[in-house]
């Protein structure tokens, strides 16, 4: 017996069988004992950004450049035992303080995303009950959630200079484990964990100690294996109890995976981050998408939303720090 099948082709080019696809608006064949779920099933995307980083919410879309200013206080003696400022009966110059202020600006770039589709496409979709402008819209935001994500996390340096996220700040200081965490021990992560966290504290000058830490999705994993010096602990919840910053403030150290930190650091290498979520020391300048009005042509109904993205300010860079190959 032959079994004979319709080929049908469908908008996109393609040819299949006994079914026909509209991909704008999602217009197919429904055989009668065949059960459709009508629920939108959206491309699988992740964004973390808004979990991680605090935004710096006073820009709008008329600026041009986002900036914020450094201070550094200088005077006669320093830390070291004999550097206070000591006068005497006799003396006859008193030493001053002095301050220096800089200013570091930073562009606030514009991107743009359209959103375009003909009224016969929007009567079709009514009809099916899938807004075709709704479904655009989502793709939009997603996209723009997307971009938001790299550029807090690692920029765009291949496009514009100096472009760096959260994960490769140029002025943060940065060192390599001995090991790579997929051959080594639980008591070797916990070593690297408590190093970079003592490495940021010490670079604010004990000012300021990292309450967060990201590292790469494979190298998160591995911190549930059991540390043997805890019972039946795991390295992730023993080390969120056990740190400087816990001991210290009463609150859990903050550790999360981010996919960017696969390759972030130097020639490639997984990277971890340590540092605090805090506007006034890591933030990010952004202005929210916006919107221009709809304008029809001919069949076409279009819009255009669009958004400036800036670049993340490292108010306190030293309150951070890099750990690569682990």
């Amino acid at each position: 017996m032959i079994e004979l099948k319709r080929r049908v082709r469908t908008q996109d080019g393609a040819f299949t069988y006994d079914a026909q696809t509209r991909d704008s608006i999602g217009n197919f064949f429904v055989g009668e004992l065949e059960r459709l779920d009508p629920t939108l099933h959206e491309p699988l995307a992740a964004v973390t950004w808004g979990r991680d980083i605090d935004l710096r919410e006073d820009v709008g879309p008329g600026d041009d450049l986002s900036s914020f200013t450094q201070s550094a206080f200088g005077s006669v003696g320093g830390t070291t035992p004999g550097g206070i400022n000591w006068i005497g009966d006799e003396t006859t110059s008193i030493p001053s303080a002095t301050v220096d202020l800089d200013k570091v600006a930073q562009p606030l770039r514009l991107v743009g995303y359209n959103l375009s589709y003909t009224l016969r496409e929007l009567e079709k979709s009514m009809l099916l009950g899938r807004p075709v402008d709704q479904q655009k819209l989502a793709a939009i935001r997603l996209k723009h959630q997307m971009d938001i994500d790299q550029m807090v996390y690692v920029g765009d340096p291949n496009s514009f200079e100096n472009a760096y996220g959260l994960a490769n700040g140029s002025d943060v200081a940065t060192d390599t484990v001995t090991s790579a965490w997929s051959a080594g021990t639980a008591a070797q992560m916990q070593d690297d964990i408590l190093d970079g966290q003592q490495k940021a504290w010490q670079a604010s000058g004990y000012a300021v100690c990292p309450s967060h830490i990201l590292l790469p999705p494979a190298q998160y994993a591995l911190l549930n294996r059991t540390n043997s010096s805890a019972g039946t602990q795991s390295v992730m919840e023993y080390i969120k109890r056990n740190n400087p910053f816990t001991q210290s403030t009463g609150r859990d150290l903050d550790i999360q995976p981010v996919k960017w930190l696969n390759d972030a650091g130097a020639s490639g290498a997984s990277r971890a981050v340590f540092y605090t979520k805090d506007v006034n020391y890591v933030r990010y300048p952004l202005v929210p998408l916006q919107r221009s009005q709809i304008t029809p042509q001919d069949m076409w109904l279009r819009t255009t939303y669009w958004s400036l993205l800036g670049q993340v300010e490292f108010v306190y860079p030293e309150t951070l720090h890099y750990k690569d190959g682990i």
